[in-house]
């Protein structure tokens, strides 16, 4: 007798969540201890989804397997639809409130390195029927963007369709190596940078190499444009900080990436009496994400985690 799935063709519903399981499990054997059922059992199963659509998903060797470019675009979108199938349970009220299904976060190079991914670590141990994926990128994805579940970024965005949740507060600082500025001088107002090497940042969408510092608080305050040069400029913030720390001119960067340099005298913070943009760290995701379970347990993780590292002044 043969089955509903041998018979059918194309893509069949079930083939999804085998071919996910498949492709985390990483070999035919590890799938099967995983799924409940024989390594044949599996092979036959992988054998019929192939036979189905036509394609080769995997590259079998005796040792390992690996997905084939089809396999690898087959994964990407099963894993989507099973997530909007698990956001739709979530929305029914059908599912249990235990986190789990496939959760896509985005954040910055640098941040994304030191802070994001070892909260990952701990957030999947704590929810191990999660399965994550951090992909990090010099600038935030566009809002229109559907390839992440939810962004760690600085800085609200203007969209009411989206939401973003403050996290942490963060500070940008202008600082810089004790011994440039025993060489150079230290400014004494906004205006002195134009005379001093600055390090320059190319992120987002703000305007490159122009600096607001502000005096003062509410209606008295005052916000000075300036105008910086320098012989270096960079996109990725790490290295514009190790630039900074070797003595190369004033850098502006956020509290959480200079704040242990500014601790142990590698960086001194220049200009302190004069305020400059903060950037708040937020936590963004669209409007259909917010009753996924996986997604509020993320965010409510990385607020508690980064919340009290602010609180207790150690970024």
């Amino acid at each position: 007798m043969r089955t509903a799935a041998a018979t059918g063709s194309g893509i069949q519903p079930g083939d999804l969540g085998f071919f996910s399981a498949l492709a985390s499990a990483g070999s035919l054997s590890a799938a099967a201890r995983e799924l409940g059922i024989t390594t044949p059992a599996v092979s036959r199963h992988l054998a019929l989804m192939e036979a189905r659509v036509g394609l080769s998903l995997v590259n079998r060797t005796t040792r390992r397997m690996s997905l084939t470019p089809e396999g690898e675009l087959y994964l990407e979108h099963a894993r989507r639809i099973l997530g909007e199938i698990d956001d739709m349970a979530q929305l029914l009220g059908v599912s249990k409130a235990t986190p789990k299904g496939l959760l896509r976060v985005n954040a910055t190079l640098g941040f994304g390195r030191s802070h994001v991914a070892p909260l990952i670590s701990r957030f999947v141990r704590k929810h191990p029927q999660v399965e994550v994926q951090l992909q990090l990128s010099v600038n935030p994805p566009a809002l229109t963007d559907d390839s992440f579940d939810v962004c760690i970024r600085f800085g609200a965005p203007p969209d009411a369709r989206i939401i973003a949740r403050p996290i942490a507060p963060n500070r940008r600082l202008l600082c810089a190596a004790p011994a440039y500025l025993a060489k150079h001088g230290t400014p004494r107002v906004p205006n002195d940078l134009t005379r001093h090497h600055c390090i320059g940042i190319r992120q987002g969408e703000e305007a490159y190499g122009v600096w607001r510092l502000t005096s003062g608080r509410g209606r008295n305050a005052t916000t000075e444009a300036v105008k910086t040069r320098g012989r270096l400029a960079t996109n990725d913030g790490e290295i514009a900080v190790n630039w900074a720390l070797d003595g190369h001119g004033i850098l502006m960067r956020a509290e959480w990436d200079i704040e242990r340099y500014l601790k142990n005298g590698r960086l001194v913070q220049v200009l302190p009496q004069f305020h400059t943009p903060d950037a708040d760290l937020y936590a963004v995701y669209p409007q259909r994400h917010q009753l996924a379970a996986r997604v509020r347990a993320f965010v409510d993780f990385v607020a508690l985690s980064l919340g009290r590292r602010a609180a207790a002044g150690t970024p």
